[in-house]
């Protein structure tokens, strides 16, 4: 919502040849309580005066000598790039004032004024004009907080992926239907798949492994769960693997997390 003094501070542009028509219509708008008005009579000013200002409103005067309306209106567009056009243009001729709206004028009045016509068509233009300003500002505004937010958030993922590297030997993520969705280290070395080497053919304890599945199967949590498998050559390695489930905002479940470690030569000394 706008308060009604935001209307009346807006910025408001006067153009028109005429000194009579700019002097009624300042003095209209200023009885109406509004504060922030600038005239002018030469209309090749008015491109700058809106570059250096932006104007919340113009009051355009379309029959004009050496540049009329219609042209001020095209120069305008150069500015507002985005599409919206804060003109109410100004005409007696009843033909001009379809291809002002064509033009890309917002509104129109006609000569000779209306003046409770002229105030309503003017509160009304700034009105929209303000709330679409408002709407923009808000949007960008949004827009930054996700990127700063999203900046954030690689900031903390990169954080806790240098960790989970330090305190670790792997890190993985897999999908609900067990798939390996994310991973760091040796991974796939850790878990034997397409093991190649002395850990080639390794034998993995079956009940250990067993207990580890019917975790994962039940969606439990687990910490440093130990388990072992046997090489060829009789060597025993141990593994110690900690996970989490995790669910998305609706609670689905969507996989799991977890890092792991060698810890055969701390076994080995136990």
């Amino acid at each position: 919502m706008l308060q009604p003094s935001e209307i009346l501070n807006a910025s408001i542009l006067v153009v028109d040849d005429q000194e009579a028509n700019v002097m009624l219509l300042d003095q209209m708008l200023r009885n109406e309580g509004y504060t922030n008005i600038t005239t002018t009579q030469l209309p090749r000013e008015v491109q700058a005066l809106h570059q250096a200002n932006r104007f919340d409103l113009i009051l355009l005067d379309l029959q004009m000598p050496e540049m009329d309306g219609f042209e001020v209106i095209e120069a305008l567009k150069t500015i507002e790039t985005g599409g919206y056009l804060p003109v109410l243009v100004i005409t007696a001729q009843p033909g001009h004032k379809l291809r002002a709206l064509k033009a890309g004028a917002k509104d129109f009045v006609s000569k000779p004024f209306d003046l409770v016509e002229v105030q309503t068509r003017i509160h009304n233009m700034l009105e929209v004009r303000l709330l679409y300003r408002k709407l923009a500002d808000h949007n960008r505004v949004l827009e930054q907080t996700v990127l700063d937010r999203t900046a954030q958030l690689r900031l903390s993922e990169a954080r806790f992926q240098r960790f989970t590297e330090l305190s670790s030997d792997w890190y993985w993520e897999q999908d609900a239907e067990g798939r390996l969705t994310q991973s760091s280290g040796p991974v796939h070395e850790m878990l034997g798949i397409g093991t190649t080497g002395e850990n080639a053919g390794a034998v993995w304890n079956a009940n250990e492994r067993a207990a580890l599945d019917t975790k994962i199967a039940d969606r439990l949590p687990f910490l440093d769960f130990i388990y072992t498998r046997t090489a060829p050559n009789g060597s025993v390695q141990y593994l110690q693997v900690s996970g989490e489930p995790m669910f998305d905002a609706a609670s689905r479940f969507i996989g799991y997390r977890g890092v792991g470690m060698d810890v055969t030569e701390r076994m080995k000394r136990a």
